[in-house]
């Protein structure tokens, strides 16, 4: 069955205190390749039958609606995996 996928992340002018967290403790594990941590959200959504593009569209607009809140989040990817 195919599965679309919908990836959500904190707005980028927003603080991440999650993905602050982690950072700070690369930092105290010696880990300094990497200069910040932004954690968000993944979804699987199980489709029964085929991905049309009606499909596809209804998917985003629940991302939208519903997976994501508009005012601290952004959708920031909704692809078709098999």
């Amino acid at each position: 069955m195919p599965t679309i996928v919908v990836d959500v992340m904190p707005k980028a002018e927003l603080l991440d205190p999650q993905g602050k967290a982690v950072s700070g403790a690369f930092a105290r594990l010696g880990v300094d390749e990497f200069s910040s941590v932004r954690i968000g959200k993944r979804f699987e959504l199980t489709v029964d039958g085929e991905v049309t593009d009606e499909v596809l569209a209804k998917a985003k607009r629940v991302a939208d609606e519903i997976l994501s809140n508009s005012v601290i989040e952004d959708v920031v990817g909704v692809e078709v995996v098999e």
